[in-house]
Formats: C-alpha cells, sequence, structure tokens
C-alpha cells in the first residue's frame, strides 16, 4: 500500500511552530513525517533545531503516524551508536511507527560540526560500518566492534527499540543505488530527476543484497520526497521555495565544502524560478498534483514525501489533506491492483 508523507522542515521553521504542524499532519490524513537532521539551514534566513528533541515531542503529541529522519548521517557528527540509542527511544515512544534513514551527509552538517570532511568514498565505508554496528545495538545485546572507523566496548542499549526499525538508505543518483540496495531495509531519494534516472536507480536497488533481513528484490519500500506547493499564488510559493531551499538544489552542495548557510545560498543563487517549477508541482488544481505523484507511483515508489516550503505551511496541510491525499490513494488501489 502506498504511504503518503509529509516533509517536516527544521531548517525553516522554529520547533513549537513546527511541532503544531506535525499534529495537524495526522489530523489531515498524512501517515508519516519525514524530518531532516541538519546542523545549519540551508539559508540565513533559516532555523536549526535538534531533530531527535523535536521527534520526542512529535512522539508525544501523536498517535499513529509514522516518524523518520530524512536524513541522519551517523557517521561524523553522531557516534552510530548514539543514533541508536535515539532511534530507539524513539521506537519507544512510537512503537510500531519508527524508521531511520541514513546518508553520507553534506559539509553543511558536518565539517560545520567536526571540522573533517573525508572523501564520499571514506563516508561511504564509513555508513556502511555504521549501519551494521546501529543493526547489533537495536538487538539490545552487549556489542563489542572494532572497526576501520568505529569501536565499541560492551556497548548495550539498555533501552533497545520496541520493534524492529527499517533503515532507509540514500541514493541521489544511480551509481549509489547498489549500495543502498546492499544495506538498506528500503531506498531513500528525491524527485526533480527524469524517468529513466528512476528506473535504473530502482534497478540497481533491487539488485542489492539486502538489508537487515536479507530481503531482495521489489518487496523492499521505495521512498521519494517531492517538493509540492498547493497555493493560488504561484510566485509565493515559489519565493519561498527559493529563499529557504536553493542551496539544496544544486548538485554541489552534497558534494563540495559548502559549510555555511551563507556559502548554501550563494550556492543556489543560480536557481531560477522556472527551475523549480520545473522541479517542483507547484499548482492548485487537485488533478495536477495527483497526477505528479501518480507518474511516480507508477515507477515503483510506494512511499510519497511531499514538501511544501510554504508560504502557509497549515493551509497546505489542511488543502492537500482534504483535496488531494484521498484521490492519490485511490488512483493507487488502481495502480497496485492493476
Amino acid at each position: 500500500m502506498v504511504q503518503l508523507g509529509w516533509k517536516a522542515g527544521p531548517e525553516h521553521y522554529p520547533p513549537a511552530e513546527l511541532l503544531d504542524y506535525a499534529v495537524a499532519a495526522e489530523e489531515a490524513g498524512f501517515d508519516s513525517i519525514d524530518v531532516s537532521d541538519h546542523f545549519h539551514p540551508w539559508s540565513e534566513a533559516g532555523q536549526a533545531c535538534f531533530t531527535w528533541t523535536w521527534l520526542g515531542a512529535v512522539a508525544a503529541k501523536t498517535s499513529r503516524i509514522q516518524l523518520g529522519t530524512g536524513l541522519t548521517c551517523p557517521i561524523l557528527r553522531y557516534h552510530p551508536s548514539v543514533v541508536a540509542q535515539a532511534a530507539a527511544t524513539l521506537s519507544c515512544l512510537a512503537p510500531g511507527r519508527t524508521y531511520l534513514g541514513v546518508g553520507t551527509g553534506e559539509a553543511l552538517n558536518e565539517y560545520s560540526a567536526v571540522g573533517f570532511w573525508p572523501s564520499y568514498r571514506e563516508r561511504q565505508a564509513r555508513l556502511a560500518e555504521a549501519i551494521a554496528l546501529m543493526r547489533a545495538l537495536f538487538t539490545g545485546e552487549p556489542v563489542t566492534h572494532g572497526g576501520e572507523f568505529y569501536q565499541t566496548r560492551k556497548a548495550r542499549l539498555y533501552t533497545p527499540p520496541a520493534g524492529m526499525i527499517p533503515i532507509y538508505v540514500s541514493s541521489l543518483v544511480p551509481n549509489s543505488a547498489t549500495f543502498a540496495g546492499d544495506h538498506g531495509d528500503g531506498l531513500l531519494t528525491v524527485g526533480g530527476k527524469g524517468p529513466e534516472v528512476y528506473r535504473r536507480m530502482i534497478e540497481l536497488f533491487d539488485e542489492g543484497s539486502g538489508g537487515s533481513v536479507g530481503k531482495k528484490g521489489a518487496t523492499r519500500p521505495k521512498m521519494i520526497e517531492l517538493g509540492v506547493a498547493y497555493a493560488a499564488d504561484r510566485d509565493e510559493a515559489i519565493a519561498a521555495r527559493r529563499k529557504f531551499w536553493a542551496g539544496a538544489m544544486v548538485p554541489a552542495l552534497y558534494s563540495e565544502k559548502i559549510y555555511t548557510p551563507k556559502m548554501s545560498e550563494q550556492n543556489g543563487e543560480v536557481v531560477g524560478a522556472d527551475t523549480i517549477a520545473k522541479l517542483a508541482c507547484i499548482s492548485n488544481d487537485p488533478d495536477e498534483q495527483v497526477a505528479f505523484a501518480k507518474k511516480h507511483i507508477e515507477l515503483g515508489f510506494d512511499h510519497i514525501i511531499f514538501h511544501s516550503a510554504g508560504p502557509d505551511q497549515r493551509a497546505f496541510l489542511e488543502g492537500f489533506g482534504r483535496d488531494v491525499l484521498p484521490q492519490i490513494r485511490r488512483v493507487a488501489r488502481k495502480t497496485e491492483a492493476a
């Protein structure tokens, strides 16, 4: 069954306001909340609360909606044992509705905090080791780990998770999808690319050796974050996305040592309104929003995260939940039955 989620942006909103929106997302009928885990925002105008504290508050104020990070980098700013403890605690507060999204991170959040930014190849190797260590800790058994990058000595989560925590591994290009398929219980990516890119990405992910229980093939979930705006004023919606998120739309942000919000802003100066309109679905027509989601469902994605950058987040949650989500679910059921 297709899951429809909302992207919570702590890079954009202060934590108390974002918490209110999380409650509204559950009331509006969203299935999940996917939240960034950043040390810095994408622009000087933004915010940057501590995601794990915020998730605990959301768990206490909701009862149904799935909660997870999109994504956490468990290799530099955090030791993987700390991420394992945080995720396990969230699982106890939100049993049966916790997942963990992980990736190799950005200098904006890692180099800025620890002054260290190794090559992508090393970061990927660190991530593989971190995932294995976190899974070992999730068992609640003592773990002595002597790896290439991390060590523990009889480390044990005395508050283990309430159940299995699926780990979604990020892939932004097909070349990293095999890694995600080898180590992930699910795939996490972002929209804005052509269908042939996603077909190849999913193909390579499905060929991977499997996540924590060795699952392979098309049975593992595949999550994609899509930029949307469901608002009457198109120009205002595009301006809001550009103000807070333009830096994230340029690939150099993920490969180069861009480590301050000001540098991220400068990186995003090349992003114009036409580019944003092309990458996201900016429309107050429910049929256009449904068609946008449908084409990604037909590609093979079964967990869609909708990211609205404003300008009115509450209006988006209520309107999208009322007008769009039910239609997408009807379309998804027909697709699954075909």
